[in-house]
């Protein structure tokens, strides 16, 4: 959906998945709507093309509670998180769309790592007036629902991109 969504708005899109979501994903589908590879792992030594944290803007969604605490901790365990800590690092633009439950939301550690990757510079759309936790056993139900558009909306508002012309 998000993919469609930023094609539609004249962005060039590339997808890193952690291996976990990768399992979830569509990626014969999804190379063929993007036109590159989707990148789970790091490349092969003497790899070439653009380093995808060298990216004009990254979107992390669904983000984990997992990917958000791992994220805030600099814990850099898969290609995905690596990206995302390097463009972190080089002032790119992120935005962090999480899909977690209100218990897991409500937990110290997710308000911490929340906080600390705010004031990191990086936008999570996480409360009210963006996204709200849903209840813990409905994430099913809520997919239909994810704010895909939001996201969007965040990486063109960074002030830093904006779609080309």
């Amino acid at each position: 959906m998000l993919v469609g969504l930023a094609q539609s708005a004249g962005w060039s899109v590339r997808v890193v998945a952690t291996p976990a979501a990768v399992g979830f994903l569509d990626i014969d589908a999804l190379v063929a709507q993007c036109g590159a590879e989707i990148r789970s792992d790091y490349r092969l030594t003497g790899g070439t093309g653009r380093r995808s944290s060298q990216a004009d803007v990254l979107i992390v969604a669904p983000a984990t509670y997992n990917t958000i605490n791992k994220l805030a901790s600099g814990v850099n365990d898969t290609y995905a998180l690596n990206v995302v800590a390097e463009a972190i690092g080089r002032g790119t633009p992120v935005v962090i769309l999480p899909f977690v439950n209100s218990a897991l939301a409500a937990r110290q550690p997710c308000s911490r790592s929340v906080q600390s990757l705010r004031a990191e510079g990086v936008r999570v759309l996480l409360g009210p007036g963006e996204w709200v936790p849903h209840p813990p056993g409905t994430g099913d139900q809520q997919l239909a629902n994810f704010p895909w558009h939001a996201a969007l909306a965040a990486a063109t508002e960074s002030g830093t991109c904006s779609p080309p012309p």
